[in-house]
Order: C-alpha cells, then sequence, then structure tokens
C-alpha cells in the first residue's frame, strides 16, 4: 500500500465521529462512525434495518429527544453520542426510556427520585462549581441539609473543604433572600408614596366639582378563558404568583422559560395584566443575565488561574455571612 494511501485513510478516520445509534422501542444499540449527518443516517438505516418505505428517518439525541437536523450542531457534539432513529410517523417520548435502555448513563426513575436529587445537584458542583449560580434556591437547600459525610463521600473530597462549599452555599441562600427583603421593603416604600399622592390629589380636589366615573374597559381577559396557556408548570406558576420576588426562587431553566412565554398567556395564566406580566418577564430577564455573567466571570478566572480545569475547593469563602 502506497504512503498517499496511508495518509489518507488517516485523514478520513480524523473526520468520523463515533456515534452510537438504537430504535425507539429497542434496547440494542449500534456504533457508528460517519463525517456528515447525512452519512450517520444513511448508516443507522443500514445497521437497524429500517425499511425504505419507512424512511427519511429522524435522528433524536436519546437523552431528551432534541431532534438534530442541523450539519454544524452535529458537528458540535461529542464522541459516542447515544442517537434514537426514529422511522417515518414515529415520535420521541421519555416513556420510551424502559428498562430496556440500561445503557443510559441515568435512567429516568433516578432522575425523578427525591432521594437522589441531591446526588444529581452533587454531581453539577462536581463537573463546574459556578453550577451553584444557576441552581434555585431549593436546590441550595438541598445540598445544605446533606449530610457533611455523605456530601464529601460523593464529591470525593474532604469533610473540611464539604463544609467550605456548604457555608458558600448558605451565602448564595443568604444574599437572594436579602435582595428578596429589600426588594419587599421597595415595592412598599413606593406604594406608600403611591397612596400619600392620591390623598393630597383628593384633599386639592374643589368640593363642588363633580366627579368622574372611570370607564371599566372590558379586554376579554375573562377568568374562564382558557385559551392562552403556557409551559411553566404548576409549581413554576405558584411561585410566580406566591412568592413576593420570584426570580430569586427559580433556577435558571425555569426563568427560561417564563421568558419565552407569550406575555398575554402569561398574563392569563397568572390572573394579571399583560403589563404586570411584561414587567415580571423582565425581572426574570435581567437575574437570569445576572447569572450569567457570573458564570462567565468565574470561567474567566478559571482559565488564568493554575489549576485550569476547576476553581480549587479551597477558595471558596469558608465563614458564614452574619445576618
Amino acid at each position: 500500500k502506497s504512503p498517499w494511501g496511508t495518509a489518507e485513510r488517516q485523514l478520513m478516520a480524523a473526520r468520523l465521529k463515533q456515534c452510537v445509534v438504537r430504535r425507539r422501542d429497542g434496547p440494542e444499540q449500534h456504533g457508528v462512525a460517519a463525517s456528515c449527518l447525512r452519512e450517520l443516517r444513511d448508516k443507522a438505516c443500514g445497521v437497524l434495518a429500517i425499511d425504505k418505505a419507512r424512511e427519511p428517518i429522524t435522528l433524536v439525541l436519546a437523552e431528551d429527544g432534541t431532534i438534530v437536523d442541523d450539519e454544524d450542531y452535529f458537528l458540535c457534539l461529542p464522541p459516542n453520542t447515544k442517537f434514537v432513529a426514529l422511522a417515518k410517523d414515529e415520535k420521541w417520548s421519555s416513556k420510551n426510556l424502559d428498562s430496556g435502555t440500561s445503557w443510559l448513563s441515568e435512567s429516568v426513575d433516578e432522575v425523578d427520585s427525591a432521594a437522589e436529587k441531591w446526588k444529581q445537584l452533587a454531581r453539577q458542583l462536581k463537573d463546574d462549581l459556578s453550577n451553584i449560580i444557576l441552581m434555585s434556591e431549593e436546590d441550595l437547600q438541598v445540598l445544605i441539609d446533606v449530610p457533611r459525610s455523605d456530601l464529601a463521600e460523593e464529591l470525593a473530597q474532604s469533610e473540611t473543604k464539604v463544609q467550605v462549599l456548604q457555608d458558600t452555599l448558605q451565602q448564595v441562600l443568604d444574599r437572594r433572600e436579602e435582595e428578596r427583603q429589600s426588594r419587599q421593603l421597595l415595592e412598599l416604600y413606593l406604594e406608600a408614596l403611591k397612596t400619600e399622592d392620591s390623598i393630597l390629589s383628593k384633599v386639592a380636589e374643589p368640593e363642588a366639582a363633580p366627579r368622574k366615573e372611570m370607564d371599566v374597559v372590558d379586554r376579554g381577559t375573562s377568568s374562564t378563558d382558557t385559551s392562552a396557556t403556557t409551559a411553566l408548570s404548576d409549581q413554576v406558576l405558584a411561585a410566580l404568583k406566591e412568592k413576593p420576588a420570584p426570580e430569586l426562587c427559580l433556577d435558571s431553566q425555569d426563568l427560561e422559560l417564563v421568558l419565552k412565554a407569550d406575555a398575554a398567556a402569561l398574563a392569563s395564566a397568572l390572573g394579571w395584566d399583560e403589563q404586570k406580566a411584561a414587567a415580571l418577564q423582565s425581572a426574570c430577564d435581567q437575574e437570569l443575565s445576572k447569572r450569567l455573567q457570573q458564570v462567565q466571570t468565574l470561567h474567566s478566572l478559571r482559565s488564568t488561574s493554575k489549576g485550569k480545569k476547576a476553581l480549587p475547593w479551597g477558595d471558596w469563602p469558608s465563614a458564614k455571612r452574619k445576618k
């Protein structure tokens, strides 16, 4: 074989991406190497014995059902990404993740188990400590309440360093509570100013001047109108209604869902006017931007530190902030 042939094969191998494919209802998986999305589809049809009449197939990520139909996105996926091949008219569903899919890294039962939630949160911190910023208050409290020895074992760290981590989590939780209280005081102050202005304006009006009744405008937002719907869960909607500063309680994923929701649909679901719903989305946008900026700042600091892969655990402040 000529040297040029060897070099050509090496170049071709470097362009190939290793992937794992399977059918929607079958546990059997196949390893496939492809240089592009079209080639992956063709090879998947071959190894999975998909009938030509059921093509074209759709490739989705096995972990969450994301449809992969963009070539650039495919090239950005890591090696050994797991795909599910859906034949024509087939739909992906999380219900397909049954006992036959034991090759997945985490089962649905484990994800949904409240007892295992703290372990999943701990793994997120083990991968990247800056995930603290993106967690909800509930998630932070879960990690704070975990026994130090159990958390140390899960993170493969000493109990001293885990205590430093839990102190940091408590500080983040305290800061959000302080922000909520400050916002409440500001809202009370503004409400008091409005009340005072209303009283002064009424005193200044001539007593003989007839008062004009305000017309009530029917905007058609009847409480029985259920046509406007949102993708928000009941738990998130309850937090938006009941919490004084709900954007501080939600994790970043829920904040993104609130931002993506239609303002009219959100207002209908909450029983608010559109102006108040828009103000809520603006507050969520500001909080999400602040968290992402903090994450970017931490990543920037990490890239210039000596330990480039992760922030040193000992760098987190060890003392709780006093209230």
